[in-house]
């Protein structure tokens, strides 16, 4: 078992740096959605940001308007 772990010791590190990116990726994803943040980079659905009204602008912005900084 050693002389397996040794022998393949850079594709196990690479296997673990890998997992960490895409953990991190899928961790982004998710708390982005939970904030309102869609993968477009806008507030999709939910009306323009910054605006009062919750069921849009009167036509003022698109559905998916990028978010403001």
């Amino acid at each position: 078992m050693l002389t397996w772990l040794t022998a393949n010791i850079g594709t196990i590190v690479v296997l673990l740096v890998l997992a960490a990116i895409v953990g991190a990726i899928v961790r982004k994803l998710y708390t982005d959605r939970k904030k309102g943040i869609h993968s477009c980079g806008g507030h999709c659905g939910g009306g323009c940001p910054g605006c009062n009204s919750r069921g849009g602008c009167a036509g003022n912005c698109t559905p998916c308007s990028p978010q403001q900084k």
